[in-house]
């Protein structure tokens, strides 16, 4: 019987049916910015697809089926084999295989590949998060396995491959795999060196067997895994692939999946190695620097998808304040949302251009750029990562109750949150490597300062901000206690100078005179109110179709 007691109005739009990279401004200038005009046209292309489905209701359905149906372990067959399987709903599949099909997981041999990687992996992140873990724990892989090139020859166009293969069985039969990663133990955490996983050589070259467990391993259903381990030359790193080459099961007992806050749709073991058959990676004793470049490059993706996520947010609240009425009239004309909604859009924007600077160094590969990185990486994952969860936390108070109940997607967005500040060495982790960056190796503090000064002269506040950063500098008493103060300085102030070099007039005086200058409160919606906020509030506008 339908109800007769009262109309329903005023109520918002879903935002869904637009194509999630073209109405990203922010994100299609930095494509056009880095990549080159020869492939430019492709790339535009191929990401207004991934754009147009990450929008669709299609994506939205699946990235909701994903996390309300979370993986099962089945440690056993019906007749009591190990079998050490998780199960996944449809829907992950669907993801991921789209996501693979996208090229998400290729970068290292493509035209501008890791911009054009980066921008998809920011657009597909916002349909659905945790399957983002195996496709960067694969993309990261290569520079790892490029240090053997044996080893490279065999895997690396299986883990490029765009040609999604689900299910266990042996790689040469797969048309492409899926490769995760395992550092931390009980014992030590970000503390890798502590590792007591042993590993004892066997006869045959590079083979050795391996005993110990994995505290955290992600998507433990991948085909292969980097991991670290004791050999008699010291801590080292080894391949371990779920199946042998003759077709085995290689032993990898699962003993349970983590019950997380957030990235529900993703598994995350603690996993056994009791006689594992692994192959070598690089030298006995040189573990940590063979598997460091796929830390970094999973660490580029912590802040590539938080960006992702932080954008997603702000999108939504924008979205929503578009077409809420409240008090007369719309809520985004309202002087005090608009002042919240372009606090918000500001963080998102300087999020995103700095990931994708990121990026381009990554596929300039100078020795300059690689210097950069260095120092720009671990203070832009310390400081972007950080302030995802704020951010998605404010855009969900946009939606007010609203936003509060899970049918609107901000509570799955906001457990998602803190994740990539986690993940691949927290907050201190990050704070202490800027740190050993700065001492040693001087040339990163170099690049970074050629980089920053490529704005120097264009606003007070900015080249205030540089002179009041190598003053930080110029006393280290007691830097360790400074660390984060340190690495949010650094973020700061390449964030502000890459808005006053790239985005127009009224972002980058925003972002100067607040994150820069000191006229800001410690909450959102506290920019001073004189400046041009709605343009920066319509700049973050998604248009639906």
């Amino acid at each position: 019987m339908a109800a007769t007691t009262h109309t329903v109005t005023n109520q918002v739009p879903p935002l869904v049916g637009h194509d999630v990279f073209a109405t990203d401004r922010v994100l299609s200038e930095s494509v056009e910015r880095h990549v080159e005009p020869g492939v430019l046209p492709v790339a535009l292309e191929e990401l207004g697809e991934l754009g147009r489905a990450a929008g669709s209701a299609q994506a939205q359905e699946w990235g909701a089926q994903a996390n309300a149906h979370p993986p099962v372990l089945r440690t056993h067959d019906r007749y009591g084999h190990r079998v050490d399987e998780v199960e996944f709903h449809p829907a992950w599949h669907r993801l991921l295989g789209h996501a693979v099909s996208a090229g998400l997981t290729d970068a290292w041999g493509r035209p501008a590949g890791h911009v054009r990687r980066a921008a998809g992996f920011l657009v597909w992140t916002q349909a659905e998060a945790g399957h983002g873990c195996p496709l960067s724990m694969t993309h990261a892989a290569v520079p790892a396995l490029r240090t053997d090139p044996e080893l490279a020859a065999v895997w690396e166009p299986l883990l490029t491959s765009h040609t999604y293969v689900e299910g266990l069985r042996n790689p040469r039969e797969k048309a492409g795999v899926l490769f995760g990663m395992g550092m931390t133990e009980k014992q030590g955490g970000s503390d890798v060196r502590s590792n007591t996983t042993r590993a004892e050589p066997l006869s045959g070259e590079g083979a050795y067997l391996l005993t110990g467990h994995k505290w955290f391993c992600s998507a433990p259903m991948s085909d292969g895994f980097l991991v670290l381990a004791r050999a008699p030359g010291g801590l080292s790193c080894f391949l371990v692939p779920r199946v042998l080459p003759d077709g085995t099961r290689n032993v990898f007992l699962i003993q349970r999946l983590k019950d997380k806050l957030g990235n529900r749709s993703n598994a995350s073991a603690e996993v056994e190695f009791d006689g594992t058959w692994a192959r070598l990676v690089g030298e006995e004793g040189r573990g940590v620097r063979t598997i460091i470049e796929m830390v970094a490059a999973t660490r580029l993706d912590c802040v590539v998808g938080s960006a992702g996520l932080m954008r997603q947010a702000v999108a939504q609240a924008v979205h929503h304040s578009t077409y809420r009425d409240v008090f007369g009239g719309p809520l985004i004309d309202k002087p005090l949302m608009r002042n919240v909604l372009a606090d918000l859009a500001l963080e998102s924007e300087a999020a995103t251009v700095l990931a994708m600077r990121l990026a381009a160094a990554y596929d300039a590969d100078t020795e300059a750029e690689r210097a950069f990185l260095r120092l720009a990486l671990p203070a832009a994952k310390y400081w972007v990562t950080k302030r995802c969860t704020a951010v998605v936390g404010e855009a969900l108070e946009c939606l007010g109750g609203n936003g509060y109940v899970e049918e609107s997607g901000l509570p799955r967005l906001l457990r998602e949150a803190p994740l990539n500040s986690i993940w691949e060495g927290s907050g201190n982790v990050q704070a202490l490597d800027v740190l050993r960056a700065l001492q040693r190796e001087p040339q990163a503090l170099d690049a970074f300062l050629r980089e920053v000064g490529k704005a120097r002269g264009a606003d007070h506040r900015l080249d205030a901000a540089i002179k009041g950063l190598l003053t930080e500098l110029a006393d280290l008493d007691g830097v360790e206690g400074r660390a984060r103060r340190l690495a949010e300085r650094f973020a700061l102030v390449l964030q502000g100078s890459l808005l006053v070099r790239w985005a127009p007039p009224e972002v980058a005086d925003t972002f100067c005179a607040s994150r820069l200058g000191g006229d800001w409160g410690a909450a959102f919606g506290t920019l001073p109110h004189s400046l041009d906020l709605a343009s920066v509030v319509a700049r973050a506008r998604p248009v639906a179709d």
